[in-house]
């Protein structure tokens, strides 16, 4: 009441204060009324044409690790321009009706054309001349209209942003419209991995390239480039979804999502699941048009589960060394693996490629040249190449003639220097020269004449089972996402369907299995697990290649899947006393002057090993594979190195020994360093 009293004492002052409270009042109702009663219908349009859609987004993919916690498969950050269709929605418009009131004009101008050459009336062609401008639209033309403006928009914006960022960029048409169909919710990625001089070069350009940003995205890198590659695997583009089967809500394959990689072989590949992790899940709310308006996090990413392996990687890297600098090997795979409990500590494949070239994406004249019929780069040597084991078989061959009693170790043969099974046999040529052998100095020259008469005295099928009991035929299991093959050992039922075909087991067929040469195959892998079984007392064990799978959002033991060591798959069940003739007479290949294994003798440290050499492919390309199998130290042993060269030359002696013998050596250094 005061004011009003004061209001009537005409107080100027007051009088326009009052005023303008009223007009704010004014104001405020109007808006109020515009709000709720005259555009409330539009509101609830907009809220009819509004939708929720759920979006995954993948998670911080786990880490691969040596023995010791070294990264051999990390993540850093990758730095992307990605294309948000939604903030082109304006553009998108005014180009449409530009485009349009063109195309009404041509159309309008061709009806007026098609009129006059017609010689209609003159009102017929001021009809068509008026009506012309209002030419009709079907909606085919109205749809295929706009997916050519929409494209030809984002292409002139991507192409600027190559010009500006001084490097090619071309928009595929087709990939541009699937995902304005199906994927308008995800932005549309334009450029990946920027290196750090683009990335300072966008931020100048960020105000003048609309609905584009710089995205950060965590990216696979394998520091180590090409050490342990083929274990390793790679990684390729995928819209897989990782999800836990009891979380907290159902992902769908077919949810959209960022981009994001799978694992393809290795063991990026065997361990995709645990490496993934769980993707989380956006809720992305998107108006009628599919344009996205605002996102929530429904469930957040779980970071995929790091994967200790049992790979000592100085050791690898030393063994990839020592293959690279032979000089002789141009194809090739060493393993190395601890007798004592199945540690697989180096696996190589020789030549190597980088992981890294497959992320973002893999050149295709890359993608050729590892592809090459000839070098047969991506081929895993050491669990996936087939190689007849030439006469590293002799030691399965030499047990075999022991254990079945018909072979004196101490009785001497005197060889010829070939042998020959009548007047009409081609002879199989000796490497050993001729002379007097007992069973250690035949196993330690390579006497391919010694093992053919034992192995006749033997049989077949003796053989056979000692070479079952290492298990060779069958997969050793080695964790590597389905590379690795079976080999061949014949069995009775194989031998049974030749005889069948008309094609029966003779005896040369035996003369060269007794040299491991004809029909048997073997993978580096398999003489790894056998040498370890003569080098721990007969334990024939499988190969451990992961320690542990660890959580890395989980503490503690909870978080831990382990993998035990020493498993044992089976027995050689020898006499001890034969096993050791053998484990001597391996000796005596790298420690006796003359003997086929001298080149990998090392000071200071007892070698046992043995050499072979496979004739493969037509007499007149004939090729040689070659091998050395070796385990150390003698009286305790703690390695064991197995060396193939694919097309190797001459002799395991020559190419493959001295391989071994660099391993040895720096191993050595490694343990002397501690």
């Amino acid at each position: 009441m005061l004011v009003f009293d004061q209001m009537k004492k005409s107080d100027q002052p007051l009088w326009w204060l009052g005023a303008v409270v009223s007009a704010g009042m004014l104001v405020l109702l109007g808006g109020l009324w515009y709000r709720q009663v005259y555009a409330s219908s539009q509101y609830v349009e907009s809220l009819k044409t509004q939708s929720i859609r759920q979006v995954r987004y993948p998670a911080l993919r786990g880490k691969i690790l040596d023995r010791q916690g070294r990264a051999l498969a990390v993540n850093r950050p990758s730095y992307n321009i990605n294309l948000y269709l939604e903030e082109l929605s304006g553009l998108f418009q005014d180009a449409y009706r530009k485009t349009k009131a063109q195309q009404d004009q041509i159309k309008s101008q061709a009806a007026v054309a098609s009129g006059l050459a017609a010689k209609t009336s003159w009102y017929q062609r001021l009809w068509r001349k008026s009506s012309g401008a209002k030419s009709r639209w079907t909606s085919e033309e109205i749809q295929a209209l706009g997916k050519q403006v929409r494209f030809s928009v984002a292409s002139n914006l991507v192409f600027q942003l190559g010009v500006r960022m001084g490097q090619q960029l071309v928009l595929d048409e087709k990939k541009f419209n699937d995902h304005y169909a199906n994927r308008l919710v995800v932005p549309l990625p334009v450029m990946e991995d920027l290196n750090s001089g683009q990335v300072a070069v966008f931020h100048e350009l960020a105000s003048k390239m609309p609905g584009m940003y710089l995205d950060i995205q965590p990216l696979r890198e394998y520091p180590r480039k090409t050490v342990a590659a083929h274990l390793m695997g790679y990684l390729v583009h995928s819209d897989k979804v990782a999800a836990d089967s009891e979380s907290e809500m159902d992902l769908e394959d077919s949810l959209p999502g960022l981009p994001d990689y799978e694992g393809s072989v290795g063991l990026e590949g065997k361990f995709d699941d645990d490496l993934r992790g769980r993707s989380g899940v956006k809720a992305v709310q998107v108006n009628n048009l599919g344009y996205r308006q605002s996102e929530t996090i429904l469930l957040a990413a779980e970071p995929g589960s790091n994967i200790v392996t049992t790979i000592d990687l100085n050791i690898q890297m030393a063994a990839e060394q020592a293959i690279r600098q032979s000089g002789n090997i141009a194809k090739g795979a060493v393993v190395v693996m601890d007798p004592r409990n199945g540690d697989i500590l180096a696996m190589v494949s020789y030549p190597p490629f980088d992981p890294n070239a497959f992320i973002p994406r893999m050149p295709s004249d890359t993608w050729a040249r590892l592809n090459d019929p000839e070098t047969k780069t991506m081929l895993n040597r050491a669990t996936y190449g087939e190689y007849m084991p030439g006469s590293i078989f002799k030691i399965i061959v030499g047990l075999a003639c022991l254990e079945s009693g018909r072979t004196d170790p101490n009785a001497i043969l005197k060889t010829k220097g070939y042998f020959q099974a009548n007047a009409k046999s081609k002879p199989i040529k000796d490497t050993a020269a001729p002379g007097n052998y007992d069973f250690c100095k035949a196993l330690a020259h390579s006497s391919n004449e010694y093992f053919i008469e034992e192995g006749l005295k033997t049989g077949l099928w003796p053989i056979v089972r000692m070479a079952e009991r290492v298990f060779l035929g069958k997969k050793t299991g080695v964790p590597l996402g389905g590379q690795e093959v079976d080999g061949f050992l014949p069995t009775e039922e194989w031998v049974k369907k030749i005889k069948e075909r008309g094609n029966p087991w003779r005896e040369g067929d035996l003369h060269n299995f007794c040299i491991g040469q004809g029909y048997i195959t073997v993978t580096p892998i398999q003489m790894a697990v056998m040498t370890s079984a003569m080098a721990n007392g007969g334990k024939v064990l499988w190969p451990r290649l992961v320690e542990r799978i660890e959580q890395q959002t989980t503490a503690a033991e909870m978080g831990v899947r382990t993998y035990p060591a020493f498993q044992v798959r089976g027995e050689l069940n020898v006499t001890s006393g034969h096993l050791e003739i053998v484990r001597q007479a391996m000796l005596a290949d790298v420690d006796e002057e003359g003997s086929t294994g001298v080149s990998a003798a090392v000071a200071g440290l007892k070698i046992a090993g043995k050499t072979g050499t496979a004739e493969v492919g037509p007499r007149e390309n004939r090729r040689k594979n070659t091998w050395f199998v070796s385990f150390a130290p003698f009286e305790n042993p703690r390695y064991v190195v197995v060396v193939l060269a694919e097309s190797g030359g001459a002799s395991g002696g020559r190419t493959c020994a001295p391989v071994a013998r660099s391993i040895y050596k720096a191993i050595l250094d490694l343990e002397a360093k501690g």
